[in-house]
């Protein structure tokens, strides 16, 4: 390799032929999932069927949550001055940061951290955990990934947790939440659930992905959703109009099954 080439691991392109992680894009279209082809590209190997459909699961998780959170606010701002697509939809990723969708991150980092020193000590998980939340208050913190605006109990991240045991992935650090989250209330005197962020993060380190990683599956999930706030935007509403997330009202479908939807044939 001379000093002009560089290395990369991920993709290689040739005259009719693309190659991701070594395997052929043609072969993989049709015979993989979306979200099998992001754990691919992120982790060098092809998921098993039950972390394909982890994963797939808290991308669906995350796909949007209404007008008011940051990224769409973003999005649909600068949609309405007439930008394009790629740069509404850049605003609201954008947005993405510490306080909205970036404590998966930080959550993931705090529960390895606390599995790793709870697994060797002995102590009951239980007993590990009070002490967890008992030093975050001490210490005026906030632990991330419990408590929502909007929630009293989250129910995206009830569900992950409920998929994540339906298909035996769910590990120590999954464990280690629900523990803090029993803990939380008798110390701190209030309840503050698991919301999805932090339910996303106990999955991924189960699955062994970096927490580096962890805010990229909120950012995935939540693209579709910013695309379909701004064409809403750019198609339902007059331009420079003045935004207030908070006055917005729902006129769509009615609450429905899917079991119901799937037996009448295609939503509409």
């Amino acid at each position: 390799m001379n000093s002009e080439t560089w290395p990369t691991y991920i993709t290689r392109v040739e005259p009719n032929k693309v190659l991701l992680r070594g395997y052929r894009i043609d072969e993989l279209m049709g015979n993989i999932s979306f979200s099998e082809a992001v754990f691919l590209a992120f982790t060098k190997r092809l998921p098993s069927k039950t972390e394909g459909q982890m994963i797939e699961a808290i991308l669906v998780s995350s796909v949007d949550h209404g007008a008011t959170p940051p990224s769409c606010q973003a999005a649909r701002t600068v949609a309405m001055t007439g930008s394009p697509m790629n740069a509404a939809v850049a605003a609201g990723v954008l947005a993405i940061s510490a306080h909205h969708g970036g404590a998966i991150e930080n959550c993931m980092r705090m529960l390895i951290q606390v599995v790793d020193e709870w697994q060797p000590s002995g102590a009951a998980i239980e007993t590990f955990a009070k002490g967890v939340v008992g030093e975050f208050r001490e210490s005026n913190k906030r632990l991330p990934g419990f408590g929502h605006r909007f929630h009293t109990q989250d129910p995206r991240a009830v569900k992950l947790f409920d998929i994540a045991a339906n298909l035996n992935v769910a590990g120590s650090h999954i464990q280690m939440a629900s523990a803090l989250e029993k803990a939380i209330e008798p110390i701190l005197g209030r309840r503050l659930p698991i919301n999805v962020d932090g339910a996303i993060a106990a999955a991924l380190c189960d699955l062994g992905l970096p927490p580096e990683l962890g805010n990229a599956f909120f950012m995935i999930a939540r693209v579709p959703g910013l695309v379909a706030h701004v064409w809403e935007e750019k198609t339902r509403m007059r331009p420079m109009r003045k935004l207030n997330p908070y006055q917005h009202a729902y006129d769509g479908p009615a609450e429905r099954s899917l079991a119901d939807s799937k037996a009448c044939g295609p939503a509409s």
